[in-house]
């Protein structure tokens, strides 16, 4: 899965397998379909239906001073894999967090996560799409999924250093195609999905595709319906200029979940149970996005890229979560009744944002210099609504007992805690030059500056109260350098240096707001391929400031734990065994810990230096194995998966508390029965190993899917 695309044509010609390609190579292997479809198409009008992917100039990720990884679409499908979370699961270094109850994708790149309050940022062609509610990512739309290792934010603005998820959606074709599928899985899991695209014109080209999952889990009582539908359009207005429009539009129903509690020296609560309230319904969350994108062509291999988005989304909704505090919580004097909070949410979310870039390259000093700048400006608004009632110390009101729940108590009345208007505004300029010195020697250089204004209203404060408004406004500079040295051809040392930074959102207990991250990241590694073997190792250490982390005793609010810090180790390796196997490889080494020690003044203990970080395994890994063949002369593919998830922190501020590590084995096959239908099956946990997902708290733990399998059926045409 994490093949560089110097070699991907040579194992797809071997293996017949689909791999992972540039979206250069993408839209140009389209095009020669679109020849050979239609004879009397000249070559100068498929040169014009190229689409572009914007916003990183002409230099290969493969060319870059740090660990690049594509999970291509087609890969994932034919593994059976159809959601982000899973799909990042073939990414080493990658841990799913905590998932607000299961409403949104949240995950750690090399060992940071970023806000706990929002989405993991990834990205949608570019934009950012993870600062609102956009429920579970369906794969149904993705072209490929980029993951650019370490600090991204001299490219995408600000960010994580640990990395940055871009997914690049499917894009318009002048060919007509389409394909309609159905799946079924054990826990009455339906979904379908389906994809058409065509030449409205000779100028104008259009897709749509989406799904709907219809679902219900091993968990009691909770039950999944989302929708998905992504429309575009690809308007070629002549030879050098094209524009780009692409729609997402998405609904998800599904209740709140906060998974089972794990008490101290007993085993894990069964993972069937379901500890909230069926009553309390369903959280609905609604997103649409739309993009808009022009590319020109400009003279002597120069581009102009300019690009507008605007994204919208909810998410509301009631639940029933377990009281965390110690001194509300009856589970901690009994073993068995659990006190819990009744939550109403109603959060929603407005991004507007525009970006500008023009890439090219030019001889100068003798030299060649391969030049990226631009600047992008946004403007985001998060509305934060929450309403709670919590217990009393000693208080029975709205219990249940973990292990005989009986539902249909009646709802406490809630009152208001939050209702905060958050506002960013930001404006950003980047310049980056990759220097090729010689044949061997090529050198990045490049800087941001950013320009950042934010302000937080609490409207439960009277206007004339200190907190009712905080506001930041600050400016930063993000250098970013590295070089690569090429000895032979497919094999490259390379080091890099990139600072970052990235605003955060929320407010502590006394309504005080928080600086912004700040991180400074290095990276060595090395690359090599040849015919038969694809590979790369990572060696990084990144170090930020101004952490933040969900206040244990009160996760409404957030809670500081000043400076961390992630170092450690990446291994990727793809082998081509025999004409017809391939070995994917990968293996992580995390370490990653606060650098200071805090005390939590709502618990009153003391955070050591050196503390690991929640949900950071320190070993991880996966193999992938997949083989071709043919059964009664159709086309076969088989495979497997085993992933290997080392110990973790489960609790802040409970040192004693870890999850235990697990192994898991996924299988996948499909097999072509006509040229037109494709039969695909996929068993997830073959071995039916319990274990333990990820945690925020010992009565906030996520646990694993048990053994399921999936059958669908697809029709192309």
């Amino acid at each position: 899965m994490t093949k560089p695309t110097l070699v991907s044509v040579a194992i797809a010609a071997t293996l017949g397998l689909p791999t992972t390609f540039a979206a250069e190579q993408k839209t140009n292997e389209r095009a020669a379909t679109a020849a050979d479809a239609s004879l009397n198409q000249d070559i100068e009008v498929l040169q014009i239906r190229h689409v572009p992917q914007p916003y990183r100039g002409n230099v290969s990720p493969d060319e870059l001073p740090q660990a690049v990884v594509e999970l291509d679409g087609a890969d994932l499908e034919a593994m059976g894999i159809t959601d982000l979370h899973t799909a990042l699961s073939q990414v080493n270094g990658i841990v799913p967090m905590q998932n607000l109850g299961g409403l949104w994708d949240a995950f750690a790149i090399r060992g940071f996560s970023g806000d706990e309050n929002l989405p993991s940022a990834y990205l949608i062609n570019g934009f950012s799409a993870g600062r609102g509610f956009s429920g579970i990512r369906d794969t149904a739309s993705v072209e490929y999924i980029e993951v650019l290792k370490g600090p991204g934010s001299a490219l995408y603005g600000r960010g994580e250093p640990g990395g940055t998820v871009n997914i690049v959606t499917k894009k318009p074709q002048f060919t007509t195609e389409g394909m309609l599928q159905m799946g079924a899985g054990r826990y009455d899991d339906y979904r379908f999905e389906g994809d058409f695209t065509t030449g409205l014109t000779d100028d104008l080209a259009f897709r749509i595709n989406g799904s709907y999952i219809d679902s219900g889990s091993f968990r009691d009582t909770v039950e999944t319906e989302a929708l998905a539908i992504s429309p575009s359009l690809h308007w070629h207005l002549n030879n050098d200029t094209s524009v780009l429009y692409e729609g997402e539009f998405q609904r998800q129903s599904k209740p709140f979940d906060r998974g089972i509690v794990v008490l101290e020296g007993q085993e894990p609560l069964d993972r069937h149970v379901y500890l909230g309230e069926p009553g309390d319904g369903d959280h609905e969350v609604d997103a649409q996005g739309h993009q808009l994108t022009l590319f020109h062509d400009l003279a002597d291999n120069w581009r102009f890229s300019a690009g507008l988005g605007y994204r919208t989304s909810s998410l509301v909704g009631q639940s029933s979560d377990a009281e965390l505090s110690p001194s509300r919580q009856l589970i901690f004097e009994d073993g068995e009744t659990l006190s819990r909070q009744q939550r109403n949410r109603n959060h929603s979310t407005e991004d507007l944002s525009a970006r500008f870039e023009l890439s090219g390259e030019m001889d100068w000093l003798g030299v060649r210099h391969n030049l990226l700048s631009g600047a992008d400006i946004y403007d985001f608004t998060y509305d934060n609504k929450m309403s709670r009632w919590r217990p009393d110390p000693g208080e029975t009101t709205y219990s249940i007992n973990i292990y005989n729940p009986i539902y249909g108590q009646v709802a406490p009345d809630v009152s208001p805690v939050t209702d905060r208007t958050e506002h960013h505004q930001a404006i950003g300029f980047y310049l980056q030059d990759m220097i090729e010195l010689t044949d061997q020697w090529q050198v990045l250089i490049g800087a941001r500056f950013d320009h950042l204004k934010q302000g937080i209203t609490d409207h439960l404060l009277d206007p004339s109260d200190e907190g009712h408004y905080q506001k930041l406004d600050l400016s930063r500079v993000s250098p970013r350098a590295g070089v690569v040295y090429q000895p032979i051809e497919g094999l490259s040392f390379y080091a890099s240096y990139s600072e970052g930074f990235n605003p955060n959102s929320n407010t502590d207990r006394n309504n005080e707001g928080f600086e912004p991250e700040e991180s400074k990241a290095s990276e060595i590694g090395v690359k090599w391929e040849n015919e038969y073997l694809v590979g790369s190792l990572a060696v990084f250490q990144a170090n930020k400031t101004n952490v933040l982390t969900g206040d244990p005793i009160d996760p409404t609010f957030m809670a500081a734990i000043g400076k961390a810090r992630s170092q450690g180790v990446e291994l990727d390796i793809t082998a081509l065994l025999g004409a017809s196997t391939q070995l994917d490889l990968s293996y992580a080494w995390i370490d990653a810990e606060t650098r200071n020690t805090v005390t939590d003044a709502d618990w009153g203990i003391e955070i050591p230096k050196g503390s690991p970080l929640l949900n950071i395994a320190e070993h991880s890994g996966f193999v992938n194995l997949r083989h071709n063949a043919h059964l009664s002369g159709r086309p076969l593919e088989v495979g497997g998966t085993y992933h290997y998830v080392g110990e973790r922190l489960g609790d802040t501020v409970d040192p004693d508390f870890w999850l235990p590590s697990y192994q898991r084995v996924d299988l996948f096959a499909s097999v072509e029965l006509s040229h037109s239908l494709l039969l695909r099956a996929r068993i997830e946990n073959l071995f039916d190993t319990e274990y333990l997902v990820s945690s925020y708290a010992r009565l906030w733990v996520q646990p694993g899917e048990p053994r399921n399998a999936q059958l669908t059926l697809q029709y192309r045409f």
